[in-house]
C-alpha cells in the first residue's frame, strides 16, 4: 500500500509539474499578439522556474517539460503560418520553435542548487534565444520574449540593451518571482536571507535601471530638432493568400489610387504635402524597371503627390531563367521627375517563403515547397536617400532581426522604414509584427513607420507609441510629421555586446557548477533551491545517470 500511495503522489506531482509547464507556454503566448497581455511572460516564465525548481525534477524530465512549455507558447503563436499553407507546416515550425525552451531547461535543472540561480536561468534564456536567432536556415527570433513586451514598462530599456537585455529583464523578474514567492519554502536548512536576497535585490535593480530609463524614452516623444511630414499608402489586395502575385496589377493600381487620393486631400488642403511617400513590400511585383505600364503608374503617382515614393518592388535579377526565377525583393525611390534611384535590397530573405533551402528535400512533404521564391539577398547598409532624408530600410522579415535596424541606423538613418506584405498571412501575425517595430523605435530612439499591403500600417514615434494606424484589410493611407533623430542610442552602440556578454555569463556559470560538481564529492544525498552548498555537491553525476 504504501508503494502505490508514493506512486500515486509521484505521479500526481508529474501531473502538476507538467499542466504548470503547458500552462506557463500559454501565458508566454499571451503576451502577444492578439491578447498582448505583457504580464503574461511573467507569470508563464515563473510557472516553468516553479517546474525547473522541483529537486524531483532532472536534466532529462526538464527537457521534456522545456518542450511542453515550448509547445503550449509556439502552437498559439504562429496558427497564421498554417492559415494559407496547411496545418502541417505550422506544427512543423512549432514543434521545431518549442525544442529551444527544452534546451534551456537542462542548464537550468543544472544550476538551480548555486547562489543566484535566476540570474543565471536568465542569462541562459537569453543565450537560447540568440541561438535560435541564428540556427537553423539563419534563425527564428519570432517568439523572442523581448517582443512581447513592446507595451510593458520593461520595453524602455530597448534603449540600453536592446531586445536581447528587455528578454534578459523579463526573465530574471520572472525567476525571481519564482523564488521569493514560490520557492521559500523549499530554503529549509538553509539561509533563507540568501534564497530571498539576491532575488530581491536583483527585482529591485530592474526596477531603478526601468524608472531611471523610463522618462529619457518618454521624452523622445517631442520633436527636439528638425522634423518632417511622411506619407504612408496602405493600398490592399483583392484577397489574402499566397496567390497575391496573380493579383499584381491589382495590387500595383490599388496604390495608385490610394496616392491619388492623398494628392487630391492635398490639394484641397486636408492633408499637408509630404517630403516623401512610403508603398509597402510587393506593392509593384510587376518590375518596374523592365515593364514600361508599371513604371508610368508609379510615376504617375509620384507626380501627383509631388514627392518621391519608396516603392516596394520584385525585381528580376540578370541570372534570372524560367526554371530559376531569380529576384531581388527592393524597396526603391521613385522621384517624381527623375524616375528610379536609390534601392535597398532585401538583406535577410526568408526561408520557406521567399527561397526554399534544400528544396528537392522538402518536395516531399509538402506541394507548397513549389510556390516558395528565389529570391537573393542583398547587400548594403540598409539606408536610402529620400527627398535628402536618410531612410533606414528593414523590409518586413528583417525587422525581426537586431542586425538589419542597428546597420541601417549606424549607417546614418534619421528615421526606420518597415515596408511589409501581410497578404499571405493574418491580422494576428501583423500586430505581432507592429510590436517588433515599436521595440525598435525605443531601441535605437527612431520614428518607425510601418506600411503593410493589408495592414497594420502605422507611424510609431521614438517612445514606441503609434500615433497613427490604419485598420487591417482595408486601403487608407496615414500623413504624419514626425521628427528626425541624429542620435544614436546606447543599445545602437552596445546591444551586440550586452548580448554576448550574457550568452558568456550563460556559459561561465554552467562551467563552473559542473566543474565544481566534479571537484566536490557530495557528501548528503538531495538538492536544495537557494545558496550553493557541499550537501548538494555530485547532484549533477547522480542526476545524469538516472536520467
Amino acid at each position: 500500500m504504501r508503494d502505490v500511495s508514493v506512486g500515486a503522489s509521484y505521479a500526481l506531482r508529474w501531473l502538476a509539474k507538467l499542466a504548470a509547464a503547458v500552462g506557463g507556454g500559454l501565458l508566454l503566448a499571451a503576451s502577444f499578439a492578439p491578447l498582448s497581455w505583457w504580464a503574461g511572460a511573467i507569470g508563464g516564465l515563473a510557472l516553468l522556474g516553479w517546474v525547473l525548481a522541483d529537486p524531483l525534477t532532472r536534466p532529462v524530465g526538464g527537457f521534456g517539460y522545456g518542450l511542453a512549455f515550448g509547445s503550449a507558447f509556439y502552437l498559439p503563436l504562429l496558427p497564421w503560418v498554417g492559415v494559407m499553407v496547411g496545418p502541417v507546416p505550422w506544427v512543423a515550425l512549432a514543434a521545431v520553435c518549442a525544442l529551444f525552451p527544452g534546451v534551456f531547461a537542462v542548464p537550468a535543472v543544472l544550476l538551480r542548487g548555486m547562489t543566484s540561480w535566476p540570474l543565471w536561468w536568465a542569462a541562459w534564456w537569453t543565450a537560447v534565444e540568440v541561438l535560435k536567432s541564428m540556427f537553423p536556415f539563419g534563425g527564428f527570433p519570432w517568439g523572442t520574449v523581448g517582443f512581447g513586451q513592446a507595451d510593458g514598462p520593461l520595453a524602455v530599456l530597448a534603449r540600453l540593451g536592446g531586445v536581447a537585455l528587455v528578454s534578459f529583464s523579463t526573465a530574471l523578474v520572472s525567476f525571481c518571482f519564482a523564488a521569493v514567492v514560490l520557492l521559500v519554502r523549499r530554503s529549509v536548512r538553509t539561509d533563507r536571507k540568501g534564497a530571498v536576497g539576491i532575488p530581491v535585490l536583483c527585482l529591485a535593480l530592474v526596477t531603478i535601471a526601468t524608472a531611471a530609463i523610463g522618462p529619457t524614452v518618454r521624452s523622445s516623444t517631442e520633436p527636439a530638432g528638425p522634423s518632417v511630414t511622411v506619407a504612408l499608402v496602405q493600398g490592399n489586395v483583392p484577397r489574402l493568400g499566397l496567390d497575391f502575385n496573380a493579383q499584381r496589377r491589382a495590387v500595383l493600381d490599388n496604390h495608385v489610387r490610394q496616392t491619388l487620393r492623398l494628392a487630391e486631400d492635398i490639394r484641397s488642403g486636408r492633408a499637408d504635402p509630404p517630403q516623401f511617400v512610403l508603398w509597402p513590400e510587393n506593392s509593384s511585383d510587376i518590375d518596374p524597371l523592365i515593364n514600361d505600364d508599371a513604371a508610368r503608374q508609379i510615376t504617375l503617382a509620384a507626380k501627383a503627390v509631388g514627392a518621391p515614393i519608396l516603392v516596394g518592388a520584385v525585381l528580376a535579377r540578370p541570372e534570372w531563367s524560367p526554371s530559376t526565377p531569380a529576384s531581388s525583393n527592393s524597396v526603391i525611390v521613385w522621384d517624381p521627375v527623375t524616375g528610379p534611384g536609390a534601392r535597398h535590397d532585401k538583406k535577410i530573405v526568408q526561408p520557406f517563403g521567399e527561397y526554399l533551402p534544400w528544396r528537392r528535400f522538402f518536395r516531399f512533404f509538402s506541394d507548397y515547397a513549389d510556390r516558395a521564391g528565389y529570391f537573393v539577398a542583398g547587400t548594403g547598409s540598409g539606408v536610402v536617400q529620400a527627398a535628402g532624408v536618410p531612410v533606414g530600410v528593414t523590409t518586413c522579415w528583417e525587422v525581426i532581426f537586431d542586425r538589419a535596424a542597428r546597420e541601417a541606423v549606424l549607417g546614418g538613418a534619421q528615421i526606420l522604414a518597415v515596408p511589409s506584405n501581410n497578404a499571405t498571412f493574418n491580422e494576428q501575425m501583423s500586430r505581432q509584427q507592429l510590436a517588433f517595430a515599436k521595440i525598435r523605435a525605443i531601441e535605437h530612439s527612431r520614428s518607425v513607420l510601418v506600411a503593410g499591403t493589408t495592414g497594420i500600417s502605422a507611424v510609431i514615434t521614438p517612445a514606441g507609441r503609434v500615433v497613427a494606424d490604419t485598420g487591417f484589410f482595408e486601403p487608407a493611407y496615414l500623413e504624419r510629421r514626425i521628427p528626425l533623430q541624429v542620435n544614436i542610442s546606447p543599445a545602437t552602440r552596445w546591444a551586440p555586446y550586452v548580448q554576448w556578454v550574457l550568452v558568456a555569463i550563460a556559459v561561465g556559470a554552467l562551467a563552473i557548477r559542473l566543474i565544481s560538481r566534479g571537484l566536490n564529492p557530495p557528501t548528503t544525498s538531495g538538492d536544495s533551491v537557494g545558496p550553493a552548498s557541499h550537501r548538494a555537491n555530485g547532484w549533477v553525476w547522480r542526476s545524469i545517470r538516472r536520467a
